[in-house]
């Protein structure tokens, strides 16, 4: 279950990195064509050339980027993606770049045209269509941002500044909810994890600049704990904070004594002691010190009957922490976060700031991104559906559709035979975990029924405070369905988004359209790609209902225990050692550096049953006959090459630090073969032999799915 924290921030940039950030590439090929076409269109106004995606090679693997000189069983990440590896740069303004990263830099070049075909007129009139174009036209006039400078943020730290009380600070973290600043306390409103058909109100630990608390705990992170201090004090100064440094040193210790009181990534994933109902009463009682009714009459929250509390231990800290701080540290740690968040949309000196820190020390990043990348984000964030409406009728052929539904058929089949065959699984479990993947919903591409914006007020030229308005929408609209029941076609993502996922609440799995499109997904590929590439990812998502917390929900997506606890046990035991295959993997370039198994654990278990999957899938859909060859490559050798070119990826050391820090996913370089090792497929589609350094031996081999 995610919290959904909501600032302007999010809306700003998308600041923090998510597994893969939306990264731009060198133009080679086709692309530098796309690139020329699309601009010339936006220069005259035609939003007439359509930017078309590039395929990857004659039937869908990019041949000449692979590196036949490196033997498969050595290095097929290599094998697969060496050559591309060793001739692609990262772009100055990206920490990262990969296969996820072509999608989405051809994404963003299509929502651009769209928004700048929109009609400037008055965003009170005529649809959504003025409201975007008036969103991302405040966003690139960057003048005006120069103009007004400090005062929009200045405007809004006035009542921290005025605050006399510990109930006051309490109610402007309340208010920030959707605004900017920040809170000890993240609320949101989910799915209810034991009861699926109705909105509940979540709340969980919150207050971290850096993110995440080993940043603060672990004397290796020291230098990146020594530049936050210095951030903190810069934002303070440009804030007019009068004690900048001294404050500083005082936000980043109380900072510390959060992170303290958090539980780690790897307790708040599992589920089953990150449901915690309580009341209102209840957390009075149990975590004392803290001004909880101000605060929940703050956010607009009131009406809710409970909370569920993900991280209920640490609750109690941090209200003592709150208690024992002293006024003036609080308003200190609230002016840094509001002006942290504010800075994206405030003039040069205040971007760069953010940029420096951020992006360029925390993340490698050389260069900023042009800021129409940055305001297509913003326009995205702020009213992404009613831009996926449009995009939907460009970029997603009905045909692309019917095909995904024919994959998804035989992948579920291929699920399904999976599950019937284990012979680690009781007949009781497999009995409730076949009535769970026959009850899989599916979403293909975009929502059937749209997101309703007319209650957004977007004001031309109020560039700070239509984010803040656009947050607060967000907010009142997820706030006002507390308690209330569930609506199960609505989407988590946007069909611009390039990516999937899996909802473990409504037990389903969710592709939009943008993903859908090669390196993943090519109506014209070789079918054993598509099956390696868009059906691994199928499958990577249909294994999230059956890895480490995803399994704990129930054919209906209710929170439950509904297996036999010897079944659990045998999970357990190769969940154990696959997680042990990961973290013996070292980053030469980040000595010390390992992946945590059990914050990883979901997505390699679901990596493990994507490529398992796609491969039955694929075997499948010959209906018996033979495989063709193709290049000299077999069929199967074709699936596992197009797996592997999905996760081609390249990082900047501090990226990849991050992401190994931060992210639930293991690097992209490493899931391209890491699951395969335990694949008996793999080795003889290869010739894979002992002394070979990815060789795994039979018995050592992970059977989960």
């Amino acid at each position: 279950m995610k919290l959904l924290r909501l600032t302007v921030s999010a809306l700003a940039l998308s600041i923090a990195a998510p597994a893969f950030a939306a990264e731009d590439h060198p133009c080679i090929d086709e692309t530098c064509t796309m690139v020329s076409l699309f601009a010339e269109a936006a220069q005259s106004g035609s939003s007439s050339a359509k930017v078309e995606a590039a395929r990857m090679g004659q039937w869908g693997v990019d041949t000449a980027g692979m590196d036949k000189n490196v033997k498969p069983g050595d290095d097929f990440f290599a094998y697969v993606n060496g050559n591309w590896a060793k001739t692609t740069q990262i772009p100055a303004d990206r920490s990262s770049y990969g296969g996820f990263a072509v999608l989405r830099d051809l994404s963003e070049a299509r929502v651009r045209q769209l928004v700048e075909s929109y009609p400037a007129g008055d965003p009170t009139a005529g649809g959504d269509q003025p409201k975007v174009s008036a969103l991302y036209r405040n966003f690139m006039d960057e003048a005006a941002a120069e103009r007004i400078d400090a005062i929009p943020l200045l405007t809004r730290l006035a009542p921290i500044y005025q605050a006399k009380s510990k109930d006051d600070m309490a109610r402007l973290m309340g208010g920030s909810i959707g605004a900017f600043g920040s809170t000890f306390f993240g609320p949101g409103v989910n799915d209810d994890a034991k009861n699926p058909e109705q909105y509940a109100l979540y709340m969980g630990q919150s207050g971290l600049g850096l993110g995440d608390r080993e940043l603060y705990l672990q004397e290796k992170f020291a230098p990146q704990k020594m530049r936050y201090r210095q951030y903190v004090a810069q934002m303070l100064e440009m804030a007019g904070w009068p004690t900048p440094q001294e404050s500083a040193a005082k936000v980043v210790a109380l900072e510390t004594q959060i992170a303290e009181a958090h539980w780690t990534r790897a307790e708040s994933r599992n589920r089953d002691k990150t449901y915690n109902p309580m009341t209102l009463a209840e957390l009075e009682a149990q975590a004392p010190g803290f001004p909880w009714r101000a605060y929940w009459q703050a956010a607009g929250v009131d009406r809710a009957q409970r909370a569920v509390v993900s991280q209920n231990t640490a609750v109690p800290k941090l209200a003592k922490l709150f208690a024992d701080a002293d006024l003036q540290t609080l308003k200190a740690w609230q002016i840094f976060h509001t002006g942290d968040d504010m800075s994206p949309l405030l003039s040069k000196r205040f971007v760069d700031a953010n940029f420096e820190f951020r992006s360029k020390f925390l993340q490698g990043q050389p260069q900023q991104r042009e800021r129409w990348k940055r305001g297509v984000t913003f326009a995205e964030n702020a009213m992404g559906e009613a831009i996926g409406r449009d995009f939907v009728a460009l970029y997603f052929p009905p045909e692309s559709k019917a095909k995904m539904d024919q994959l998804v058929t035989n992948l579920r089949t291929a699920m399904r035979g999976r599950i019937e065959r284990l012979d680690w699984m009781g007949p009781e479990t497999r009995q409730e975990a076949l009535k769970k993947l026959a009850s899989f919903g599916l979403k293909i591409g975009y929502p059937e029924k749209w997101r309703d914006y007319s209650a957004l007020q977007v004001v031309p030229g109020d560039l700070v405070g239509n984010a803040e308005r656009a947050g607060r929408f967000e907010w009142d609209y997820r706030r006002n369905r507390i308690d209330q029941p569930v609506d199960k076609a609505e989407w988590g993502m946007t069909p611009q988004t390039v990516n999937a996922y899996y909802s473990s609440v409504k037990n389903e799995i969710v592709f939009p359209a943008a993903i859908l499109q090669p390196p993943f997904f090519d109506p014209q590929a070789d079918p054993a790609v598509n099956y390696g590439a868009i059906g691994g990812v199928i499958g990577h998502e249909l294994t999230h209902g059956f890895d480490d917390q995803g399994r704990k929900s129930d054919w209906a997506g209710v929170l439950r225990d509904w297996w036999k606890p010897e079944d659990a046990a045998k999970f357990e035991t190769q969940a154990t050692r696959l997680g042990a295959q990961y973290e013996a993997y070292d980053f030469a370039n980040l000595p010390g550096m390992r992946i945590n198994p059990r914050v990883a654990m979901g997505e390699n278990i679901a990596d493990l049953g994507g490529v398992l999957l796609g491969l039955e899938a694929y075997r499948t859909s010959l209906g018996g006959t033979a495989a063709p060859m193709l290049d000299g490559f077999t069929g199967d050798q074709r699936v596992f090459m197009g797996w592997g070119q999905v996760w081609r990826t390249l990082w900047r050391d501090e990226a990849l630090r991050q992401q190994i820090v931060n992210g639930p996913h293991s690097p992209g370089q490493i899931r391209a073969f890491a699951p395969l090792r335990n694949v008996d497929a793999w080795y003889e589609a290869f010739n894979v032999k002992p002394g070979d350094a990815l060789y795994i031996a039979p018995e050592n081999r992970v059977r989960i799915w």
